[in-house]
């Protein structure tokens, strides 16, 4: 069953406001920002370099993941602090090159990185 559209529901939300007037009528637009999160990679040692963007934890390791060298039989741990907070996201993190699919633009290369995560846990930094 498919949800009813409401303004929560859209992703990018913008409200037309009608104000009128006796002499003219104004129309303002406003634009709300996504729901968008920034993901800061972290080592072992804690030092923290590049930041990924998503709704959620996953999507940011995916990106991340793509960037890696791990492999299945030998996954790599990625460590992803929300930004604003204190948690850190930990994953295992793959990938595999696959066939790209059959109706690719002429750039796109015959083979391409398919990245996989696998959530280990979650972390509170002191």
């Amino acid at each position: 069953m498919n949800k009813p559209i409401t303004i929560d529901n859209i992703k990018r939300k913008t409200l037309y406001i009608e104000i009128l007037n006796s002499v003219y009528q104004i129309i303002y637009e406003v634009t709300f920002i996504s729901d968008a999160r920034n993901f800061v990679l972290r080592d072992e040692d804690g030092n923290e370099h590049g930041v990924f963007t998503g709704k959620q934890p996953r999507q940011a390791a995916l990106k991340a993941a793509n960037r890696g060298e791990g492999t299945k039989s030998k996954p790599e741990i990625i460590r992803l602090r929300e930004r604003g907070t204190k948690k850190v996201h930990v994953f295992k993190a793959w990938k595999h090159l696959v066939e790209a699919p059959k109706n690719r633009p002429d750039w796109m290369p015959e083979k391409i990185s398919k990245p996989f995560v696998k959530k280990e846990k979650i972390e509170i930094i002191e």
